[in-house]
């Protein structure tokens, strides 16, 4: 499968694509020794190029193809999720009633979200607080992603 990592931030990201649309972000460390890089593809560079802009604050939203493998529910929270406006957040219990479900099982399809930050779960809190974040560092990444975005969105 064709693939491009590029540097961020929040650490080495590798951007995954079928032949029509993004379907992967993964972090360098959830990368196996023998995972094969394929040729960078014209969309590949278009994701890179457009993910470099959302760390440089110059993108708040995202063009781009998407594919996301998951069932049928996961993809209507991962829709719920693309439809929360940069710089701002819901809860997991505001995305259940989205999609008309609790919010334990919002927040498994927002852990398996498999091109974060552009499909941003980073932007779905628990009603009391962060919640979990699986990519990255965790925590960490969560509230870097959180705090760029409302940092930049007072900004502009």
């Amino acid at each position: 499968m064709p693939s491009l990592s590029i540097p961020s931030p929040i650490g080495q990201l590798t951007i995954e694509a079928n032949n029509q649309a993004i379907v992967a972000i993964r972090w360098a460390a959830d990368l196996g020794a023998d995972d094969p890089a394929g040729a960078a593809t014209p969309l590949l560079k278009e994701a890179g190029r457009q993910l470099h802009a959302y760390f440089a604050g110059r993108l708040h939203h995202f063009d781009l193809p998407l594919a996301a493998g998951g069932t049928d529910f996961e993809r209507r929270v991962w829709d719920a999720m693309c439809a929360i406006p940069y710089g701002e957040t819901r809860s997991y219990g505001d995305l259940a009633h989205a999609v008309d479900s609790g919010p334990r099982a919002v927040g498994g399809a927002c852990g398996k979200n498999p091109i974060p930050i552009i499909v941003p779960c980073h932007r779905v809190l628990a009603r009391g607080g962060l919640g979990g974040y699986s990519g990255g560092t965790g925590l960490p990444t969560k509230q870097f992603l959180l705090h760029l975005e409302s940092r930049l969105r007072k900004a502009a």
